[in-house]
């Protein structure tokens, strides 16, 4: 067993923070009771225990093209730089690129991520050798998979590991015919399972769509039955009241990746619509070809700040609305309720941060701080299903400059 003493322990929904001690057996947060004999014991100094951040939208191994193919816009960047590089990328390669990409998430205080990629298997053994928690998000489209292959693929994933798990999904209305659409809608009934796309990300995406159909991406996944067991939409930056209805009364998560709608020029999401609308908002990175870094603190600042400046409203997305959806509202988006808090019962996904920092003083309101001031240097410790995978700057276990190298030498070999 683990000890976690002095600490002040997070309580997302009252937003307090009182000292006391946590407990960790196996992959599991006990009852604080009795007289057992700890493997380790933590002396926390005062800092602060939270449930690990969940990135509710990511493409992981994209790191290989960071900053390789910045400046431009999204359908550019996707069809000149990203997807025919892509097209090289071997098994050995997403396993590299994926590890990688988990390092970062760990120095972030990431302990889970919704990945949309390939190469699944490759994938999935890079999580488990880390250690790392991972949902996938399907992908269908019209370059590759069928209502039968997102089938297999969901039962499979979700058999695999404890630390693996599997959600149905495709890649956006503008790459996937009408006919595949309407198999998917055909499978989230079957399976009477939610459904996940990339949805309303630019203005050009949602124009194109009307004209084609007469509708918005989300009218026109809705028609079909898309929704009927809920899901979600990735970036929802030019959604429509019409569209937040339908997130609303299907029961919709919508997820925002400021840092790659701010890059790429996309927009801001209407996320002051969506939450007065009642409808869930999660947070994600996106790739970390678009962002370009995994990096969940600049998120929750983009998210709050973006609405502020978007509705002229210095009171619009508070920090604790926006915490929240970092930590708790995506793990209930990727299927992980087991992880949202820090609550006996629920897996141990925590992560420690620093209080002890110029950044995090005075402690007026610890919690709220992380939001507008917190940084990636704020985080100590990082603890995914009860092991430590990130403490003081370090990956135990891990020879992180070997692995830099060989992202390195992959990389260079496949935009050469």
């Amino acid at each position: 067993m683990t000890r976690f003493y002095n600490a002040r322990i997070a309580n997302l929904e009252t937003m307090t923070a009182p000292l006391g001690e946590l407990w960790v057996d196996g992959d599991v947060i006990v009852p604080v009771e009795g007289a057992p004999t700890f493997a380790r014991e933590i002396d926390c100094k005062g800092n602060l225990l939270l449930p690990g951040f969940k990135n509710a939208h990511a493409h992981t191994p994209m790191c290989f093209l960071r900053s390789f193919a910045d400046d431009k816009p999204l359908q550019r960047w996707l069809q000149e730089d990203i997807w025919p590089h892509e097209a090289r990328l071997t098994p050995e390669d997403v396993y590299c690129f994926t590890r990688l990409g988990i390092l970062e998430y760990l120095s972030s205080g990431i302990t889970a991520a919704f990945d949309m990629y390939f190469h699944l298997d490759a994938f999935c053994a890079a999580a488990i050798d880390t250690g790392f928690r991972m949902a996938l998000c399907g992908a269908a489209n019209d370059f590759g998979g069928t209502a039968q292959t997102l089938r297999d693929d969901y039962m499979k994933y979700n058999a695999l590991h404890p630390l693996i798990s599997h959600q149905l999904g495709f890649h956006g209305e503008y790459t996937t015919s009408t006919p595949l659409l309407r198999d998917l809608a055909a499978l989230a009934d079957e399976l009477q399972a939610p459904m996940f796309t990339h949805n309303s990300e630019t203005r050009a995406e949602v124009d194109e769509c009307r004209a084609r159909c007469g509708l918005s991406p989300t009218q026109f996944l809705d028609s079909l039955g898309m929704f009927r067991h809920g899901g979600g939409g990735f970036h929802c930056v030019h959604c429509d009241d019409a569209d937040i209805a339908i997130f609303r009364d299907r029961k919709l998560y919508a997820v925002t990746n400021g840092g790659s709608n701010v890059k790429l020029a996309s927009g801001i999401a209407p996320l002051e619509g969506f939450r007065r609308a009642n409808v869930p908002i999660a947070i994600g990175t996106d790739g970390p070809a678009s962002n370009n870094c995994l990096d969940f603190f600049r998120e929750m600042f983009l998210m709050t700040g973006l609405q502020k400046l978007r509705e002229n409203d210095a009171c619009a997305m508070p920090a604790a609305e926006v915490l929240r959806a970092a930590c708790t509202t995506g793990a209930h988006c990727m299927g992980l309720a087991h992880c949202d808090s820090l609550q006996a019962g629920k897996q141990a996904d925590i992560v420690m941060i620093d209080l002890h920092r110029p950044n995090m003083q005075p402690l007026h309101k610890p919690l709220e701080n992380l939001v507008y001031s917190g940084g990636k240097d704020n985080v100590a410790l990082t603890m995914v299903a009860g092991r430590i995978l990130y403490e003081n700057g370090q990956f135990p276990g891990v020879d992180a400059e070997g692995l830099y190298a060989e992202a390195n030498e992959r990389a260079e070999r496949l935009v050469r």
